[in-house]
């Protein structure tokens, strides 16, 4: 956002030009066009977070939130209230979850059937959600005494005025007429202070000709300048009272910052999780191939046997069905696959699957699943500390907290009387040309003032000569009865900030509780892989037992069939597994406020959208924060 227009006369034109904004980004980065070639899009998981950083709408939209910010500063800076930022990140969609997973598609746990979506709770899957990071409630804090302008203001104004009218004595005048011709202007300055002074300069001028003999200067010019200072003693009266808007929007753009840097975890954090859902995904539908692809083999060697006559026809059936039955799941699994990457190619780009080339790719995921390792976590002590200071949303209730008390500063004050001390100065000055007129009915005509005779320059003189001054000094009290207004805004205010200290203390005890249940989920989810693992190889060694006595034929087809499936399912357990494990550890990054760094993201960088290459290396990261 450029505040200023280009050219020489830039900085006299820009207050009354309407700021330079750039128009919104509707085409992909161009990393996209690097990753798909020969009707694939070829993901890794980096490639992935670096697509959602350039491309989701969720994090685009928190860019211009931060914009928003720096428009309340100069705002608050101009003496003008706030209207606020927003506090709110976007979630993207749940998707289909791993393989075996209940899906919120589905009330009551895993169904293998797909399912159209037809009300509002099949949509979960498809559809983001929104929460909202601040700890303050929906109603605002009062506003309290009126902050005065700090952006200087000149007024200016003219007027002719032409008056023709008879009347019925001659004397005013010296004749039945009476006409006037007046040319009047003025310009005056004003400009508040953070003191809450009002200074207010006025300079006027009216010059009045007139047809009449009566009169000795005629033109006459008259010109005064007021100067007047108005300062408040009570209500209204303090630098730091008038300048709390000021502080409170600065910490607004921390806010905005907060906000962004939540949104970039939020984004990457369900990035990597539809990520690594599609990984378990694809894996488990090699897993249904494969079984499908045994189940047919089998087949057809059953029904060698049964033309050959060595087995009964009933076992040929059986083949059948669980070729059926595999095929089903093969399908069913498909579809899977192709609704979680038809989710992440719309999150993950701008133009989605209108673009043709990219609606009939397949997603390949090069970056494999890492197995659980032997390192202990740290303790959990140490986690909750991390988070402590690193969680984006904690650093935002400080700064919210810090707003409420400087937003008291107002209330507060708005419970004093009025009592505002106005002094003015105004210096007087008036010349005009003696009439050519003559006395009439025998009057005689009285001479014109020597001092009063002259041009404009004389009239100046007389003006800042102080030739003619008048001086004001006065005091002005309000002060209202029981302030019942003013005492109910100052206590709701109160009751508020107390309140957002308790949200403070909640929001605290949700982030020790996150960690701890991550901190427990990546404890379970290695012992459940591990067990994985030793079932699906129990489950291998069984299958080849049962094999060698079915050749040998001590063994019926459907006890065959039976460890097969056994095995299928043994595999499926250990992607599910395994999956989980990675996305306990997406929970724990997460809960830590590690997700960025963990990532190799700049926060920076990713605001101004600055690509880091089409080739992602380790570099040294800053913080993900200002420090504070």
């Amino acid at each position: 956002m450029n505040l200023r227009p280009a050219g020489r006369a830039g900085w006299l034109l820009s207050p009354y030009k309407a700021p330079v904004v750039r128009s919104s980004r509707t085409r992909d980065s161009n990393r996209l066009s690097h990753l798909l070639h020969d009707g694939k899009l070829t993901l890794t998981l980096q490639d992935a977070i670096d697509l959602a950083v350039e491309n989701n709408f969720d994090v685009e939209i928190q860019r211009y939130d931060r914009q928003f910010a720096l428009t309340e500063i100069i705002r608050a800076e101009g003496g003008g209230l706030l209207r606020g930022v927003p506090t709110t990140v976007g979630e993207l969609p749940s998707g289909e979850g791993g393989p075996g997973e209940p899906l919120l598609t589905t009330v009551g746990g895993y169904s293998p059937v797909l399912q159209l979506p037809s009300s509002a709770a099949d949509l979960a899957t498809i559809t983001g959600t929104q929460s909202d990071l601040s700890i303050l409630g929906s109603a605002a804090f009062s506003s309290g005494p009126e902050v005065p302008h700090f952006d200087p203001s000149i007024l200016a104004g003219a007027s002719l005025t032409q008056l023709i009218y008879p009347q019925s004595d001659a004397f005013q005048t010296g004749s039945n007429f009476f006409s006037s011709h007046t040319l009047s202007g003025n310009a005056g300055y004003i400009q508040g202070f953070s003191t809450g002074t009002v200074f207010n300069a006025t300079f006027s001028s009216t010059q009045v000709s007139e047809a009449s003999t009566r009169l000795n200067l005629n033109p006459f010019t008259s010109s005064s300048l007021n100067v007047t200072i108005t300062q408040p003693l009570l209500q209204g009266f303090g630098v730091s009272m008038n300048k709390r808007f000021i502080h409170i929007a600065r910490n607004e753009n921390r806010i905005a910052r907060e906000v962004f840097t939540q949104q970039l975890i939020s984004t990457i954090s369900d990035t990597m999780r539809l990520y690594w859902d599609l990984v378990s995904l694809q894996q488990d539908l090699q897993v249904k191939r494969e079984s499908l692809e045994a189940a047919e083999r089998l087949y057809r060697d059953t029904k060698n046997e049964v033309e050959l006559g060595t087995q009964a026809p009933v076992d040929l059936t059986s083949t059948m069905a669980q070729v059926a039955s595999n095929r089903q799941a093969y399908i069913n699994e498909q579809g899977m696959v192709l609704q979680q990457e038809l989710l992440l190619k719309e999150v993950l780009t701008r133009q989605g699957i209108s673009e043709p080339a990219l609606a009939t790719a397949s997603i390949e995921t090069v970056t494999p699943i890492e197995t659980p390792d032997a390192n202990s976590l740290e303790p959990l002590v140490n986690l909750i500390d991390t988070a402590m200071r690193q969680r984006p949303d904690l650093a935002l209730a400080s700064a919210e907290e810090e707003n409420v008390r400087s937003s008291l500063k107002g209330s507060h004050n708005a419970l004093l009387p009025e009592l505002n001390l106005v002094a003015s100065m105004q210096n007087n000055g008036g010349v005009g040309v003696a009439s050519s007129a003559t006395a009439t009915q025998g009057q005689p005509s009285v001479p014109s003032p020597s001092n009063l005779l002259g041009g404009y320059g004389s009239l100046l003189g007389q003006v800042f000569g102080r030739d003619f001054p008048d001086y004001s000094v006065g005091a002005q009290l309000n002060i209202p009865i029981r302030n019942r207004i003013a005492r109910a805004d100052a206590a709701r205010d109160e009751l508020q900030y107390r309140q957002s200290e308790v949200r403070v203390q909640q929001l605290r005890s949700q982030v020790r509780l996150q960690v701890g249940n991550a901190f427990i989920a990546i404890q379970q989810a290695r012992e459940s892989y591990k067990a994985a693992v030793e079932a699906r190889t129990l489950q291998e060694q069984a299958l080849d037992v049962e094999r060698a006595k079915f050749k040998a034929g001590v063994s019926t087809v459907y006890e065959f069939m039976q460890h097969e499936s056994n095995l299928a399912e043994a595999k499926s357990v250990e992607i599910t597994a395994l999956g989980v494990y990675a996305k306990s550890r997406i929970a724990l990054a997460r809960a830590i406020g590690s997700t960025l760094s963990d990532n190799n993201v700049i926060m920076d960088d990713a605001y101004e959208n600055r690509s880091s290459g089409l080739t992602t290396s380790p570099r040294v990261r800053q913080t993900t924060r200002e420090t504070r």
